[in-house]
This record gives structure tokens, C-alpha cells and sequence, in this order.
């Protein structure tokens, strides 16, 4: 059941809500309606004005629309509850619901869809529209009353029905097709001052705030940001690792001046107790727990007990937790994990007394529990393998000792799994043993159920394809596109120009990342921001940090140029200094960045696309085919450049990233199949015909397949109906084609297993640390079937984690925090793993690589999980 305030404010920005929570009326107009009979208002139009905004006009006129009745902003709610802005457009034929960020098209509805119209009855903004053949609409809009009088006349007028419209404080509406919620409202009175601390954040949608200074999205608005802020980790919030030292301070005295009104009874209180505590001594004494002293209380019982006695119950607290982690060498990033917080609110819920489980008990009854936990999650996903059927994913990786190791995962629409990993090394060569290996793999998900494998090019001197092939004739072997995309990127570094861009660009970012005071005033020209960023890959790295130099251009020549830098003789004098200097105030050099950045980005845009873990078959073709078109129109002018950059993507998209299965998907995804602008080669529609030989191998099979897809392609059946139409460019093709295909049941259950698969790798290569210490044989404490089920369930939890964040919060191609080992930041050809420890000290919290590296330098090389 989900419950909504009736608030004096309303939580749109513009127009604002009067006090009674009815229509705005502009002032000019309010004589007018005072003399009108209390009757619903005419709709008054047009708040937008549609007409002038390009997008939305297309948007219509793709839909033959023009006519426009209403437009206004509103807040939509979805099934989760979140709130989200959003455009909406109501002409005579249907209702549109618009992304004002992306001006992409979110929904139509056509008016004759619409069964009922409910309203809250408090004086409020709430309303829902009902739609039965699909899911329903929860939104909010200052003039509600507007909109229900305007559907209610167009519907009447153009669906000759008049529409049904209902007033409540609760009512139920589908928030999506097989989920059914209640709201219920209240009427508060909610009266807030702007808070101080909203210069340090960006509002978002819902209860969303984003940090200026790290750019980290938080829920639960601006108190949850003053934690952020002020580095305290309470509330569940990670501290900011690049906020000001002026702004913490400033947030902590806000904050401890709020703890300081609410303390003020229980401190009382406290007085009471310590009067009385005297006679309770001895009682007291007895029940009192033993404390144990940790290993380094034994060794510094004096100084550490000294501390201690120091310290407020919140920092005792998370001294002993940080005694945890330093006794026994763990990652500081282990601190970011969900699981951590929630470990650490579930002991707290469980009060004093609580008795730790024992080693035995994690190794044998819990470890069991968890596995039965994700196992039985995978079992799920097997169920729709069926009808979507499943990609194998096989990734080798060589460790530091030559090892050969392959990961397999299995994919699907809703996840991703890692099956197991193999030391493969002793033979890896040995096509006899790697074929029996994937036979097994094959076997262990059902050849029936695979659609294709997935291997990157190491695999391409085994023999395995050839094994492949010959013995399952319905398994497809694709490229990894990811790693495609990535030599392209890496051979467009290797062109002159660029690659002399991209060091010159390197020696700006040396100089400021090895000097703790030329760090601090960057990052204050930045705002707190970083310079550079770090990729999934070297050339990812390269191309990402060229784009955020490009960003702060402006204020890294204002840096340069002001009398704080030229005034400091720790770095304005120094050799380097001058170069930078010359850098970044030579306009070649920042043409030749934005032509770096102009010629990447279309590729860092489809490695995004088929990084993200969700099926990307059915459109890797079209978007190779844009970024190609993005380079043709940058180079009109330019033929020669044209031709090198072009010739580098066909030589690789030729020789290795082109798969029959991915022509297949563009022919069966209906925004491409439908749209006029496109027209197929014939080489598309004869991979697509080999597909369909390769998937049916039997005349019987095929039957009737050219029928159906004559059906297909002239839209006619169900392709032809209204709701097909208007999907086709707002449903995943899979799912088009699962709810529309009907009328072409063959050729349905071909392209729904074409359309549901991934064509990448890479999502899942973050990972590779923890296979590394796995197949390490001599400090094996454990079984090997203990081992193998800690990581299995590690790898999985991870990632789960990444496929439920990454599409709204994190970056498939960039991590995090940065490498501070890399060529962008290190200056030195063979660098000590501590050098640059007394810079980036609270930089140390991150996962990356520079923080295993320094875990390796201090502590040797120590394996995960103490196994």
C-alpha cells in the first residue's frame, strides 16, 4: 500500500501550487473565472507551448498528431514510488508522456484506451489514469482539474464515450501489468525553510539529492546529505571523499547544533542515573560482560585504552570497526558493500549481547544457507530460458603467474550469473580438453536453451570454434562486442595526432596529480572535481579523461592564470610548470581535444550499450551504423581524416566484431524494420535467412517461415494494431515480440531468443582480483568445494548488485574513483606502490586499483576471505 501526503507545497517547480491545492490561475484572468458559473473550467491549452519545441512537434507528427488540448509538466510516479518529471500532452487522438531530459517518448495511450480517470478528493495534487489494457498512470499536476475536464471532452468527442471520473482518498490503479497498489492520502500541513546546505547539492527527481562535490546520488533528500558531507558515516551514508574541509566543518557545527536541542531532556536524564548509579555498584558489577581486548589493545594496551577513554559512543564505535579492518587487511572500499551497512544496522537492532558466529559456523551452516539463497535465484531465471534462451559467456584472463583462467556465466533479459571458474593452464591448447570442458558447460544449462557463447580472442587459435560448429549446429559463436570496441578506441589513440594530444593532455595531468597543493587548488578551481577518469580499459581511460579536461577547460586556464598559482613558488617555478602552462593556453591543443572527443564518443556510446548487461543483439548493428554516420558528418570537410578513422572501425567490425546473429537482430527489431529511413543490404537479409536455416533446421520447421515473414515485414495481423504501433520504438524488441508476434509463431520464437541476448563481456570483468586469489594453490586453508562455493556466491552477490545499479546510478565503462597508478597520474617508469600514499590519503577508500596494489605492497599477497 503506498500512502501520499497532501502537502501546502506543491513538489513541482513550476507553476506552483496555491494554498488550496487547486488549478493556478494567472492573475489577469482571475475576474473572469470568478464570474463563471461553478462549473469545470474549460481546458485553457497549452503550457508548454508545443509548437516551438522541435522535439515534441516530431514526436506528434510521427504519430499524426498536431492538435494539442493540453500540455503541462507533471510528476509520475512508478511502480516503485518513485517520482519522476515528466511532460504531458493530451491532443485528440492520445495521451503522451514525455522525458523532459531526453525529450525521448515514454508512452502514448490512445484516448479510446482510456477507461477511468480517479482523483484525490483532499486538496492535493493526485490523480491516476486507468488504462485496462496495459498498466495505469499515478501522477501529481497543479491543475488536475484542467486535465480531467480536458480528457473528459476529448474523449467524449472523439471515442463517443463519455468518461468515467471518480473522487476518493484511496483507490487502487495497476502500477504495472500483474501489480496492483492502493493509495491512500493524507492531509498534513507541511511548512519547510530552504536549508542552508542545498548550495552543496543538486535536487533530483523524487527524494534524490546529488553531491556537488563527489557527484554521488543519495536517497532521503538533504539530511542524508549532511551526513554525506560532514563524514560521519551515520545514517548509513558513505562519507564524501572530496569535500572542502571549510564545508564538513560547517555541516557538523549544523548538525551538532540540531543534536544539541534534541539531546537537551535525555541529558538530564543522564544526571538522574549517575546520581543513582552509586547504589547499584555491585548489582551492576556482576552482570557486567568481560570486555575482550583485541589483538592491538594486547600489543598498545596504554596508548589504545587512552584513546578509547576519550571518545564518544559513535567514534568508540567506529574505532572498533576500524580496528577490524586494519587487523585484518581489508579493503577499505569493503566499507561502500550494502551488505556492510546492513550488517551493521542488524547488530545494532539486536542490542548488547550478541554472540558473533565462529568460524565453523560461517564456513559450514551459513555459507550453505546463502548458497541454497542464490542458487535457488538462479532456478528463476532458468524458467524463462525456454522461451528466451540464454547466452554463455566465457572469459579467459592470464594472471600474474601465466595462469590460464576462464570464468563462464550464463545471461538472460533479468540476470546474469557466474557458473564457475577453471584453471585451464595446463591446457589450454589442447582443443581434446577444451572441447569436453565446454561440453560440460553446455550441458549443465541445456544445449536446447543455448542461443550462442560468447568468446573473447583468445579463444581463436584453440580449435574450440571448430568444435562448436561441427557438433551443436543450433549455437551461435559471437565476438565479445565490447573488446571490439575497444581495439577500435585503441587503434584511434594510435593515430599521431591523437596519441600526441593525449600525452601532452598526460603531462598537465602528472603535474597536478603529484603535488598535494597543486592538487588541492585544482580541485578547488573544479569545484572538488576530478581531472581525469578511469575506464574499464586503457583507451576507454584515455578518451574519458580527454572529455572531463575538455569540461574544465575554462577553469583550469582561470587556475593557471591566477595570482594564487603564480604566487606559490612550489610549483610555479618548476619546469613542468612552464609546459603546462603553454598546454593549456595553446588553442591547437584544445582543437585537437575536442576532435579527440568528437570522433570517441559515438563509440563510448555503444560500449556503453552492450556493457550494460541487458540484451543488445537486436541493436549493436544500428548503433555501429550512427557512430560511423557520427564521423562521416564531423569529416564532411575532411576526407582524408574521414577515411583513416573509418577504415580502422570496418577493419575491425569485418575481422571481428560482425556476427550473422547481430544482421539477424536488426532485421527483427521493429524500430528498425519500420522505419523509412532504413533500408537493408542484401548481405543483412541473407545473414538474416542463414539464422533462420541454422535455428530451423527441418523443412517441417520451416514451413511456413516465408509466409510469416511476410506478415512481419508488411506489418500486417496483429503487427498492424494500434498498440504494436506505438511499441515500437518504446518496448524492449524482445518484448515487443513476446506480447505482438502472434500472427508469425515461428518466426516469434525465433526472434524472441535472437532479441534477448547480451553481446558483451565486459560488465562482468571487475572482478578478476578475486579468481586470481581462488586458483592460488598454496595457501588453500579450506577444501576446495568450500572455496569454490565462497566465490560463487561473492561473484553472483556482486553481481546482482551491479545489474540492479548501474542502469540509474554508476557508468558501465568508468569506475569510480580513479587509478592512481596509471600513466595519467605516475610519473616515475617503475613507481613504488606507496609513493603517492601521502597524496591521495582519503583516496584510499576506493575498490580500484590503486588501493589492492597498495593491499599487495603492505601486506603481500594475502588472499580474499582469509582462505
Amino acid at each position: 500500500m503506498s500512502r501520499y501526503r497532501a502537502q501546502q507545497q506543491a513538489p513541482l517547480d513550476e507553476p506552483e501550487a496555491n494554498p488550496q491545492g487547486e488549478d493556478h490561475v494567472p492573475d489577469d484572468e482571475q475576474q473572469d473565472e470568478n464570474d463563471k458559473d461553478s462549473q469545470p473550467s474549460e481546458p485553457k491549452g497549452d503550457y508548454l507551448n508545443v509548437a516551438s519545441r522541435p522535439f515534441l512537434m516530431k514526436i506528434l507528427q510521427k504519430q499524426g498528431d498536431s492538435k494539442v488540448l493540453f500540455a503541462d509538466k507533471v510528476l509520475k510516479f512508478t511502480a516503485s514510488g518513485k517520482m519522476k518529471r515528466r511532460n504531458l500532452i493530451i491532443t485528440d487522438f492520445a495521451v503522451y508522456i514525455v522525458d523532459p531530459e531526453t525529450d525521448g517518448l515514454k508512452r502514448r495511450i490512445a484516448l479510446a484506451a482510456v477507461d477511468k480517470m480517479c482523483l484525490s478528493d483532499l486538496n492535493d495534487n493526485f490523480f491516476s489514469i486507468v488504462i485496462p489494457t496495459e498498466y495505469d498512470l499515478l501522477m501529481a499536476s497543479t491543475r488536475k482539474t484542467e486535465i480531467a475536464t480536458c480528457l473528459f471532452e476529448a474523449i467524449k468527442t472523439s471515442a463517443q464515450y463519455e468518461l468515467e471520473v471518480s473522487f476518493s482518498s484511496s483507490f487502487e490503479y495497476n502500477a504495472t501489468a500483474d501489480l496492483v497498489k492502493e493509495v491512500q492520502f493524507e492531509e498534513v500541513e507541511v511548512v519547510r525553510e530552504r536549508d542552508v546546505c542545498w548550495e552543496y547539492a543538486e535536487k533530483l527527481d523524487g527524494n534524490k539529492v546529488r553531491c556537488k562535490f563527489c557527484l554521488r546520488v543519495l536517497n532521503g533528500g538533504i539530511s542524508r546529505l549532511k551526513h554525506h558531507l560532514s563524514r560521519l558515516p551515520s545514517k548509513g551514508v558513505n562519507p564524501c571523499n572530496k569535500v572542502r574541509d571549510d564545508v564538513t566543518d560547517r555541516v557538523r557545527a549544523i548538525i551538532s547544533s540540531k543534536e544539541d536541542i534534541k539531546e537537551t531532556p535525555s541529558v538530564k536524564k543522564q544526571k538522574i542515573a549517575d546520581v543513582r548509579a552509586p547504589g547499584n555498584m555491585s548489582t551492576s558489577s556482576k552482570i557486567s560482560p568481560l570486555e575482550t581486548l583485541s589483538p592491538a589493545a594486547k600489543v598498545f594496551p596504554t596508548v589504545l585504552s587512552i584513546a578509547a577513554s576519550t571518545l564518544s559512543d559513535q567514534e568508540t564505535v567506529e574505532r572498533s570497526i576500524a580496528l577490524f579492518f586494519f587487523e585484518n587487511k581489508l579493503d577499505f572500499s569493503v566499507a561502500r558493500s550494502s551488505s556492510y551497512q546492513a550488517m551493521i544496522d542488524a547488530v545494532g537492532k539486536f542490542g548488547p549481547g550478541l554472540i558473533a558466529p565462529s568460524v565453523e559456523t560461517l564456513k559450514t551452516t551459513w555459507l550453505k544457507r546463502i548458497k541454497s539463497e542464490v542458487t535457488l535465484h538462479l532456478k528463476d531465471a532458468e524458467k524463462e530460458w525456454a522461451m528466451t534462451g540464454c547466452t554463455i559467456i566465457a572469459d579467459t584472463w592470464t594472471d600474474n603467474k601465466s595462469k590460464a583462467l576462464i570464468n563462464f556465466l550464463v545471461s538472460s533479459p533479468s540476470r546474469t550469473f557466474f557458473h564457475k571458474s577453471v584453471d585451464a593452464s595446463s591446457y589450454f591448447k589442447n582443443t581434446k580438453c577444451l572441447a569436453d570442458l565446454f561440453d560440460s558447460v553446455i550441458q549443465d544449462f541445456g544445449q536446447e536453451n543455448v542461443v550462442q557463447i560468447i568468446m573473447d580472442s583468445s579463444f581463436n587459435y584453440t580449435g574450440i570454434s571448430s568444435h562448436i560448429l561441427q557438433n551443436y549446429g543450433t549455437i551461435f559463436l559471437s565476438p565479445c562486442a565490447s573488446q571490439c570496441l575497444n581495439l577500435i578506441l585503441e587503434e584511434f589513440s594510435r593515430v599521431d595526432w591523437v596519441n600526441r594530444c593525449i600525452l601532452q593532455a598526460q603531462t598537465v595531468s602528472k603535474f597536478l596529480y603529484n603535488n598535494a597543493s597543486m592538487l588541492d587548488l585544482m580541485k578547488k578551481f573544479t569545484g572538488g572535481q576530478e581531472l581525469i577518469r578511469t575506464g574499464i580499459t586503457k583507451s576507454v581511460s584515455c578518451f574519458l579523461s580527454l572529455q572531463s579536461m575538455l569540461k574544465q577547460r575554462s577553469r583550469l586556464k582561470h587556475m593557471f592564470n591566477s595570482p594564487e598559482y603564480s604566487t606559490n613558488s612550489s610549483y610555479a617555478n618548476k619546469p613542468q610548470s612552464i609546459s603546462c602552462i603553454a598546454i593549456v593556453e595553446d588553442n591547437d591543443f584544445w582543437r585537437a581535444v575536442e576532435e579527440c572527443v568528437a570522433i570517441s564518443e559515438p563509440f563510448l556510446k555503444v560500449l556503453r550499450e552492450v556493457s550494460g548487461g541487458k540484451p543488445a543483439v537486436g541493436s549493436i548493428y544500428e548503433l555501429m551504423t550512427r557512430a560511423k554516420e557520427s564521423i562521416r558528418t564531423y569529416y564532411i570537410m575532411d576526407e582524408s581524416k574521414c577515411k583513416t578513422f573509418l577504415d580502422i572501425v570496418d577493419r575491425q567490425w569485418r575481422d571481428q566484431l560482425h556476427s550473422p546473429l547481430h544482421s539477424a537482430g536488426a532485421f527483427l527489431n521493429p524500430s528498425i524494420q519500420y522505419n523509412p529511413e532504413v533500408k537493408f543490404l542484401g548481405s543483412i537479409k541473407e545473414d538474416f535467412f542463414k539464422v533462420l536455416e541454422k535455428l530451423l533446421p527441418t523443412p517441417e520447421l520451416r514451413r511456413d517461415i516465408t509466409n510469416q515473414i511476410f506478415t512481419f515485414t508488411r506489418a500486417k495481423g496483429m503487427f498492424a494494431c494500434n498498440l504494436a504501433t506505438e511499441a515500437r520504438d518504446t518496448v524492449s524488441p524482445g518484448l515487443w515480440w513476446e506480447q505482438f508476434g502472434d500472427s508469425a509463431p515461428v518466426l516469434q520464437r525465433v526472434a524472441i531468443r535472437i532479441l534477448s541476448q547480451v553481446c558483451s563481456t565486459f560488465t562482468f570483468e571487475r572482478h578478476w582480483s578475486t579468481f586470481q586469489q581462488v586458483h592460488t594453490e598454496k595457501r588453500n586453508k579450506i577444501d576446495k568445494e568450500t572455496l569454490t562455493d565462497v566465490v560463487y556466491i561473492n561473484y553472483n552477490l556482486k553481481l546482482a548488485r551491479e545489474m540492479k545499479t548501474m542502469p540509474t546510478e554508476s557508468d558501465p565503462i568508468q569506475f569510480d574513483d580513479i587509478d592512481m597508478t596509471s600513466e595519467w597520474v605516475e610519473e616515475s617508469e617503475n613507481p613504488s606502490p606507496t609513493q603517492w600514499l601521502d597524496r591521495f590519503g582519503s583516496a584510499l577508500d576506493g575498490g580500484d586499483l590503486n588501493t589492492r596494489q597498495f593491499s599487495a605492497a603492505m601486506f603481500g599477497n594475502d588472499h580474499i576471505f582469509g582462505l
